[in-house]
């Protein structure tokens, strides 16, 4: 993998990049996502896509705070971004975060950060689409992929189609939740819960997802969000389902599909 470059360097050198790779927080300090986040940057590497990431200038786009009630700490953290961002005259943002990608498309126009966002599962169709990237090989021929709707990639801004033709491409078997799309249920970490203790209830929102995600025997849960992976997971290990049923983001699907 090349070393992947921040925004400075195009600045010195007089150049901007195609988009800019918000990688988020989950993304930057989450073990696992940080393999998610690796595995999207290659995929640009290989489409020759010109990236660059904030780096240490990079900082949480609030929706923590905001979603736990704290908008005066979300204004902050966003500020600070928008300033960054402004600074840069970024126009062209993607994430691996629907997290990042719901609060920097709807919450911050607002406050003076007007950019296109874009999630990266939209990103990677688009590349294949125009022919940059192409789907080679078959390590997911015929797999059953059982396929979860991130909360704010597709109740929260409509997006459904994406993540499906990408897994369609891969030449898997793409089975729904009984849940799905409109209907599709969360998988407990939203609204700022993945940061606090479980309420009173008879069952974790992430075991109810994670029996409906197991019904089939799937080989591979595939998901979009880096909340949406540690709750799957945690449910597939309650369920002892770890070693059967793999929790996969659809960029690593697609990298290991792309040479």
């Amino acid at each position: 993998m090349q070393a992947i470059k921040e925004i400075q360097s195009f600045i010195q050198e007089g150049k901007s990049p195609e988009i800019l790779f918000w990688v988020g927080c989950a993304g930057s300090y989450d073990e696992r996502a940080q393999r998610v986040s690796k595995a999207f940057a290659e995929i640009l590497q290989k489409a020759n896509v010109e990236f660059a990431i904030l780096g240490a200038e990079e900082g949480c786009t609030g929706d923590p705070a905001k979603r736990a009630g704290n908008e005066f700490l979300f204004q902050m953290q966003a500020m600070q971004n928008i300033e960054v961002l402004n600074g840069y005259a970024i126009k062209k943002i993607v994430t691996a975060c629907p997290h990042c990608f719901n609060t920097l498309k709807n919450e911050y126009p607002s406050l003076g950060g007007n950019y296109d966002v874009v999630h990266h599962t939209q990103f990677i169709n688009e590349l294949i689409d125009q022919g940059r990237l192409a789907i080679e090989g078959g390590p997911f021929n015929g797999k059953k992929i059982k396929y979860h709707d991130s909360c704010y990639l597709g109740r929260a801004n409509g997006i459904y189609e994406a993540p499906r033709m990408i897994i369609e491409r891969l030449d898997a078997d793409l089975q729904e939740m009984k849940r799905c799309k409109t209907n599709g249920l969360c998988c407990g970490a939203g609204g700022a819960q993945m940061f606090k203790e479980a309420e009173k209830g008879h069952k974790e929102v992430n075991i109810e997802r994670a029996e409906e995600a197991v019904q089939g025997n799937p080989d591979i849960i595939a998901v979009n969000c880096p909340f949406c992976m540690t709750m799957m997971r945690d449910g597939t290990k309650h369920l002892d389902k770890e070693a059967e049923i793999a929790v996969m983001d659809i960029a690593e699907l697609v990298n290991q599909h792309t040479k």
